[in-house]
């Protein structure tokens, strides 16, 4: 079976020279702690219960009441949201926000008190544009979300980007509802690159599974769309459905994952013609989806359900990547989202079937790459690793299943 288009062995990646090696290595810095708390955003398997935000203690101290116990929750308004994505790293200013992609609502989490977490604000549409799904701090602090439709004289059209400030006031918006755009493109996630004034923009419709193989690149200065290049595609259909953009390490080097389980590489961004190529591709299960990745370092973390498994490739070639480690769960297992700790030590795991109620920590080594289901985050009293969000009394009221999506780790002073 093949794995990957390019592959290196472990020893090839040797090759580079000292000299190369001390010019990749960023300046020296203060290392990061370690993160007290876990924030998942969570729906309610009971559609008579709110959804709501669940904060558990994952200090590794003797201070922890116990590593892994919930310590409260938030139940936000309305009822059957449909929780999604939230931002993917904990904000400085711990303003953490949170979609409900299915009611369109989204909500802002106030969480500088960890311990009493609040909702600070929410909105749905903004500037005539609906169903926000991504969202992306910008260099100021503000932030840019994508936003997946808007209604026009035709009927459902896609969206835009949008920035809003930390408290959700509208900045500025952006409609791709325009050439060079397909009316099939919406707008998805995003990668902003900031050094060539650039956003990378993917145009899964969440609402089909015959998405284009479209990524989008826009200004970032005025948020105008500039090229619409199509991903190859592959000789598994690999280049439909275009999900996650990355930003490599460099600033400037961007892959892009899809849904069908290619990895594609970005080149002449800041150029007139850019385009892209496949350099990985991943075996694909039916009725599931390869999905949210995560950078640290030379490194990039990806889901493939086909494995049931989280693999890390080192991307310090991006034209080569090899993979260096896997975390294999269950057999029915179907991880999806990951979030890493800010200092690169856990990482966090949710998803579908078996895991459909279901969070899962792993240790990662920022160094070698290597991962590893972390044995301690448990429930007390059982052996099975993970948390299942089954048979508790929520702080917030009621003891319904918790169906976990979006998953960041605290950033610590």
């Amino acid at each position: 079976m093949r794995i990957f288009r390019h592959t290196l062995t472990l020893a090839a990646a040797g090759v580079l020279s000292a000299t190369t090696l001390c010019a990749q290595r960023p300046a020296p810095s203060r290392p990061l702690a370690s993160s007290d708390y876990l924030y998942l955003w969570t729906a309610s398997a009971d559609s008579s219960g709110p959804d709501f935000l669940a904060v558990y203690d994952i200090r590794d101290n003797p201070k922890a009441e116990r590593y892994g116990a919930l310590v409260t929750t938030v139940a936000v308004p309305g009822r059957s949201n449909g929780p999604h994505h939230t931002e993917h790293d904990m904000p400085a200013d711990g303003r953490l926000f949170a979609n409900g992609f299915r009611s369109g609502q989204s909500f802002v989490f106030d969480l500088r008190n960890p311990k009493a977490p609040r909702v600070a604000a929410q909105f749905g549409d903004i500037a005539g544009l609906m169903h926000p799904h991504s969202f992306w701090r910008l260099p100021n602090g503000n932030l840019l979300s994508t936003f997946q439709m808007q209604h026009d004289s035709v009927g459902m059209a896609p969206g835009g980007l949008v920035e809003l400030t930390p408290r959700a006031t509208l900045v500025r918006s952006s409609s791709a509802n325009r050439a060079p755009a397909s009316r099939s493109d919406r707008p998805y996630s995003a990668a902003i690159v900031n050094d060539i004034d650039r956003v990378v923009v993917t145009t899964t419709d969440m609402d089909k599974a015959d998405s284009t193989r479209n990524v989008q690149l826009w200004r970032l200065s005025d948020l105008s769309l500039q090229h619409t290049i199509e991903l190859p595609i592959g000789s598994q259909f690999e280049g439909y459905r275009s999900a996650e953009p990355r930003v490599l390490r460099d600033g400037k080097t961007v892959l892009v994952s899809t849904f069908n389980c290619g990895l594609f590489l970005l080149d002449g961004l800041a150029g007139a013609a850019p385009s892209a190529r496949m350099v990985a591709s991943f075996p694909r299960k039916p009725g599931t989806s390869c999905a949210v990745p995560v950078v640290a370092g030379k490194f990039y973390l990806i889901t493939v359900p086909a494995w049931s498994a989280v693999v890390v490739l080192d991307v310090s070639d991006p034209s080569h990547p090899h993979e260096v480690s896997r975390v294999t769960l269950g057999p029915d297992d179907v991880p999806h989202w990951i979030g890493i700790e800010p200092n690169h030590r856990r990482v966090v795991i949710t998803g579908y079937q078996a895991m459909k109620t279901r969070v899962l920590m792993a240790t990662f080594n920022p160094t070698t790459g290597a991962l590893a289901l972390d044995a301690r985050f448990h429930a007390a009293g059982s052996a099975e690793a993970g948390m299942r969000m089954e048979g508790i009394a929520w702080p917030h009221g009621g003891n319904g299943p918790g169906i976990p999506h979006g998953a960041v780790f605290s950033r610590e002073p």
